[in-house]
């Protein structure tokens, strides 16, 4: 079996938002992978693809292991409880699904869809196909990361 080459990680920042984009590891790459989410500090992995790996390891070095089902309501409360705090997700190559949802992140803090794709791109090179900037382009946010201040009145993004 041939084996993929697969870009490194990388750590995407904005405001008080850290993530990290990566591939999805295996059973046998699972301890390296392990290791690079240690080095960047995540407490959290969203995976986008189907399991190719036990899980159980990874929730056994603290690492909660969730889908994609409720991203934003997690972004939400985990940079507002752990400012800067990283959470790190992937799809099968890091290329796709997982900088979509981090590129969904910034676009509901108030970053436009081209500027979202331009700063991930900056970092990730080859993140987005023509099927996934054209859902970027029609998404419209509900502004979910900003919070209403004690006046009631809207403020910047929840995770500043």
């Amino acid at each position: 079996m041939a084996r993929m080459n697969r870009p490194a990680p990388v750590e995407i920042t904005y405001k008080n938002m850290r993530f990290l984009i990566t591939h999805n590891p295996t059973n046998v790459t699972l301890n390296k992978f392990i290791e690079e989410l240690k080095k960047y500090g995540v407490s959290t992995v969203v995976r986008v693809c189907e399991a190719t790996y036990d899980s159980t390891l990874v929730v056994k070095e603290g690492i909660q292991v969730l889908i994609v089902d409720d991203w934003l309501n997690l972004l939400k409360l985990k940079f507002r409880e752990e400012a800067g705090c990283c959470v790190a997700v992937h799809c099968v190559a890091g290329l796709g699904r997982a900088p979509v949802l981090v590129a969904l992140a910034l676009i509901e803090c108030g970053m436009k869809y081209e500027d979202a794709v331009q700063f991930i791109r900056q970092k990730r090179r080859g993140a987005f196909n023509s099927k996934q900037l054209f859902y970027l382009e029609k998404y419209r946010p509900k502004m979910r990361l900003r919070f209403k201040d004690s006046n009631g009145h809207r403020n910047n993004c929840c995770i500043q």
